[in-house]
């Protein structure tokens, strides 16, 4: 069940000072208690801006719900300037989030990505976060998963903290080793695409988080649909136009058609 909430502000600070990330926690006890890993919520964002913003749940904590975000055009700029004891008007918890699996998982993520990894990775009993970051100055939040008690691995593309290259690198060595039963990602497409391929060589299970611009949030207006394959009751394949607002954002990446 979707709710509307007017929630309370009760932070909204800055990550870092070298990038427009901010992490906004608000009091809507409705939206907070039936969120489920991997949902999104729906932000009203001001006069002058018609259409809600597609948020992704960090984490939800008691009566609260966590967003962290980038400041990318005039709504989630609106977001940002947005101060403790505001309200704000929200819809949610909206869309199919991430599935529960037993066994070793791993988290991974790219830049903003990683953080609708946490709420997955808090229900897991062995979870081990691999992040990716352009540089050292944009590394953030890992103690929210290292406090949740989640390892986290950190690569760079420029080697500036931990090893240089990509976080796909460090994938490839985990599925190697072995013992891994599950994957979740969320970031960059091209990206996931690799993560994906490298599931479905090792035979490991993956599920993906897309992101689309979203119009309603409820399915109604196919604003933000992603291509998808489907395999009908007699064997044959064929494609479809899936809707990330309601039937993702997370999908099995098996399901993904990424070209």
């Amino acid at each position: 069940m979707n709710y509307k909430d007017n929630g309370k502000v009760l932070q909204n600070r800055r990550i870092i000072d070298g990038a427009q990330l901010y992490d906004m926690l608000i009091e809507c006890p409705e939206i907070a208690h039936n969120a489920e890993p991997g949902q999104i919520v729906h932000i009203a964002c001001g006069e002058g801006t018609t259409l809600r913003r597609p948020i992704s749940i960090c984490e939800t904590a008691g009566d609260c719900v966590r967003l962290c975000y980038e400041v990318r055009g005039k709504g989630t700029k609106w977001m940002a300037e947005r101060r403790e004891g505001d309200t704000v008007s929200l819809l949610g918890a909206l869309g199919h989030g991430f599935t529960p699996r037993d066994g070793k998982v791993l988290l991974v993520g790219g830049g903003i990505g990683i953080y609708p990894l946490l709420s997955i990775g808090k229900t897991c009993q062995n979870a081990k976060a691999l992040f990716g970051f352009r540089n050292v100055s944009l590394i953030n939040s890992l103690e929210l998963f290292e406090n949740n008690g989640i390892e986290t691995s950190v690569i760079t593309d420029d080697g500036s903290s931990g090893r240089k290259g990509f976080v796909t690198e460090l994938l490839r060595d985990e599925l190697t080793a072995g013992g891994v039963s599950q994957v979740y990602v969320c970031g960059p497409k091209p990206m996931m695409a690799v993560v994906a391929k490298l599931c479905a060589g090792f035979g490991v299970d993956c599920q993906v988080s897309m992101e689309e611009r979203m119009g309603c949030g409820v399915g109604a207006c196919l604003a933000c649909v992603c291509k998808t394959m489907f395999r009908d009751n007699e064997g044959a394949e064929g494609e479809k136009y899936k809707r990330v607002c309601v039937d993702g954002p997370v999908f099995d990446a098996k399901e993904i058609i990424w070209e």
